[in-house]
């Protein structure tokens, strides 16, 4: 199994590489060498790390992992990839693609862990414009690092003005209770000011990981698909909910309606749900 450096897509590759070089480029698999597969949420892909007719294929989406050095991108990507305990995958500058069934419906995910890969300005430019989603990555326990998130966005709003693309703010390492700098609260309304959704992840406890990459295909989904395709999908999600957490949605509205404050907490408490814009 070998994995190199993935810096661009398929197209920027072919410009930049010797005829050949191209083929090349493999990616870990979900297993490591010598073991027998492991069965995890999301279910294997190819070998290959560019798939061919990806920009055609419109049930693939291409996630960028942005975020400062030691939040956890790595890990995260790891998870999602099936490969977190393969010793040959490099430190940093990996991408991942797997299928997952989200909402009884497939879809591919390529996840790039390539922000940090050689200090290139370059190199991060391009991150900021090749995304379908992203990823923006925080350590609860490094206020420095939950500051860069907040430049980190209004970097990607500069970069795609014109552009709504779903980008989810990621607390990680919620499981270090101790050393947390970075409350929920505080997170939460990082991303109401900015616009974007919000959860709290714990890559060495895998908590919330899974939530984490469904819900980016769900918001990718709400934008890209059609009305009707997306109200199926609300209805059928409808029909799963108690009615206990129906009535609370709707005395939450009303309420919300007449009270500024709690119409703020009633947006906060939604960026928690991945599964509306």
């Amino acid at each position: 199994l070998h994995r190199r450096s993935m810096p661009v897509d398929e197209r920027d590759l072919r410009a930049a590489l010797p005829h050949g070089e191209l083929a090349g480029l493999l990616r870990c698999t979900s297993y490591s060498p010598g073991e027998a597969p492991r069965h995890s949420w999301a279910s294997d892909s190819s070998d290959s790390v560019v798939s061919s007719g990806s920009d055609s294929d419109s049930n693939l989406y291409k996630v960028m992992l942005l975020g400062e050095h030691g939040v956890g991108k790595t890990s995260l990507a790891r998870i999602f990839g099936g490969v977190e305990d393969c010793a040959d995958v490099e430190e940093a500058g990996n991408t991942y693609d797997r299928s997952l069934m989200v909402d009884g419906e497939e879809a591919s995910l390529m996840v790039f862990d390539i922000w940090e890969q050689d200090d290139s300005q370059w190199l991060q430019n391009h991150c900021m414009k090749m995304g379908d989603a992203y990823i923006i990555v925080y350590s609860v326990t490094d206020k420095v690092s939950f500051e860069k998130a907040s430049e980190l966005r209004i970097q990607l709003r500069r970069a795609r003005q014109t552009e709504d693309i779903p980008i989810i703010l990621v607390g990680n390492k919620s499981d270090l209770v101790r050393s947390r700098e970075v409350s929920v609260d505080e997170g939460r309304a990082c991303a109401v000011v900015f616009d974007c959704k919000f959860i709290e992840t714990s890559a060495a406890l895998h908590h919330n990981v899974k939530d984490l990459f469904e819900g980016i295909v769900r918001q990718i989904r709400l934008r890209k698909d059609s009305k009707e395709d997306n109200a199926r999908r609300m209805a059928n999600a409808k029909r799963r909910e108690s009615i206990g957490k129906k009535a609370k949605r709707f005395l939450g509205r009303i309420v919300a309606k007449n009270n500024k404050k709690m119409a703020f907490k009633a947006k906060s408490k939604s960026c928690h749900d991945l599964s509306v814009l």
